[in-house]
């Protein structure tokens, strides 16, 4: 099966959020590929229902229709990641690499997030937010992590063709490809990170060794230990 995005289109001036009319259309039957978009939204949501805006036309705001679902998407969250990376970088001359699980970076500064709500083997809305020219002043005082913009005078649309071109690719990857593109972008490997909320392992610290076939954070704990870390229950401190 392949896979394009683009059509249908909905397009908003402003919305709560893309992701939230994704689903909405998801549940209602819209076609695989359909996709959502908005110049802005004030109640965009990252993990953890963190909170996800930007001024009006400054970034992407794109949630997508993948329908159905079959073993090729087991890796979703750590594939569309990269297809952000592909996008970002045939706008301008830059380097993006992927904070686990799938927060992509220019430098040490966040430029775009992946959110990826679904109903298996059903449908998956894929939610993506690309800074392209919000000013260092107009981020929310509350991010977690400095943030960064595109810049170079990449617009929406321009975005959005990238992205809908790399997509494609990506969401059919085999598993193996998946876990090999993500080591070469790993902005993690070897730094000092911390956790909570990791189901049996609770809390800790250690020194991020990459990732699993699963697509689990490996990180190599004080006391010698390997521990397996699944990105639906935990939450992540980098040291800087």
């Amino acid at each position: 099966m392949s896979f394009s995005f683009g059509r249908p289109r909905r397009h908003f001036r402003l919305t709560g959020s893309t992701n939230d009319e994704a689903r909405a259309l998801a549940l209602a039957g819209a076609p695989s590929g359909t996709v959502v978009t908005a110049a802005e939204q004030d109640a965009g949501r990252g993990r953890h229902g963190r909170r996800w805006s930007a001024p009006a036309d400054s970034a992407l705001l794109l949630s997508a229709i993948l329908r159905p679902l079959d073993d090729r998407q087991a890796l979703l969250p750590l594939a569309v990641p990269l297809a952000v990376c592909e996008a970002i970088e045939s706008l301008a001359a830059v380097e993006c690499g992927v904070k686990w699980p799938n927060d992509v970076w220019i430098g040490e500064r966040k430029v775009a997030g992946v959110l990826i709500e679904a109903r298996p083997p059903e449908w998956a809305v894929i939610g993506a937010g690309i800074n392209l020219s919000i000013g260092p002043g107009e981020f929310p005082g509350d991010l977690r992590w400095p943030a960064t913009s595109v810049g170079r005078g990449a617009g929406p649309d321009e975005a959005f063709r990238a992205l809908a071109a790399s997509l494609p690719r990506w969401v059919a990857a085999d598993a193996g490809d998946v876990v090999a593109a993500f080591a070469a972008r790993d902005a993690l490997r070897g730094r000092e990170v911390s956790w909570e909320g990791a189901g049996d392992e609770g809390s800790g610290s250690g020194v991020a060794a990459g990732i699993d076939s699963r697509g689990d954070l490996l990180v190599q704990a004080a006391d010698g230990e390997r521990v397996a870390l699944g990105a639906g229950e935990v939450s992540l401190l980098v040291s800087a």
